[in-house]
């Protein structure tokens, strides 16, 4: 099992772990700037490969900002393990998942975001995106990074197996192909809405935390993934 890593937009770097046993991808992200940022900081068994991956870009001593989707183990499980290894390094998340969960969890004291906060990484600008249960989670949320048009979307589009680490092939059949087989997604009234105002920032790439980084048609991508969740939420409240 190896870490690879591919630059999927200007300084920012899909670090990518295939898991055969469970036949899935866990990626992160790294944006390298002046305050180097790691969005998901994976699973702690994993934390070794990870922080390999990194060093081959940066220090991981420089790491600044840590963050992710939501509270859950791919996501967070390795939090502690970076915050220990990188001292400058402070945790950002959602203020409600931070009042509920991170306060608590992690080792230093996080950063809670309001939907809409920009940092500032120097050289590079992420704003923190709102999400509650899209694509699941209550305490959900994405980074945009401004300066190269890059949606860090989490569990979005998440499909099961390998894959190439840059596709422009079509991304939504094998998203809805995996919520078959997992039934992960949460179909509320505002499933559909949300992934339709991601499209409305007009993405130039897509970073999957679990599949290729996708550098196709976003908006459509986002639009088409709404689109069949609003006909399964129509569904759901037919039944």
């Amino acid at each position: 099992m190896e870490t690879t890593v591919t630059e999927i937009a200007p300084d920012i770097y899909r670090l990518s772990t295939y898991v055969s046993d469970a036949d899935f991808l866990f990626n992160q992200f790294l944006v390298d700037a002046e305050e180097p940022l790691l969005f998901h900081c994976g699973l702690r068994t994993l934390f070794p490969l990870v922080s390999d991956a990194v060093a081959r870009v940066t220090r991981v001593a420089d790491l600044r900002w840590l963050t992710f989707g939501h509270v859950e183990a791919d996501e967070c499980g390795a939090m502690n393990s970076w915050l220990a290894t990188a001292p400058r390094a402070q945790v950002a998340h959602g203020a409600m998942g931070c009042l509920v969960s991170v306060d608590d969890m992690a080792d230093r004291t996080p950063r809670p975001l309001d939907d809409g906060e920009v940092i500032d990484l120097g050289g590079k600008r992420v704003r923190y995106l709102a999400t509650p249960h899209v694509p699941h989670g209550w305490d959900a949320g994405l980074l945009f990074e401004e300066t190269t048009g890059t949606l860090l979307c989490g569990d979005l589009f998440t499909r099961i197996g390998d894959a190439p680490a840059l596709t422009e092939s079509e991304i939504v059949g094998p998203a809805l192909a995996a919520e078959d087989v997992f039934g992960a997604s949460c179909l509320t009234a505002d499933t559909a809405p949300t992934m339709r105002r991601l499209a409305a920032l007009e993405p130039a790439a897509l970073g999957l935390m679990h599949g290729p980084a996708y550098t196709g048609d976003c908006p459509r991508a986002l639009r088409d993934l709404a689109d069949a969740y609003a006909v399964r939420f129509t569904a759901s409240q037919r039944k």
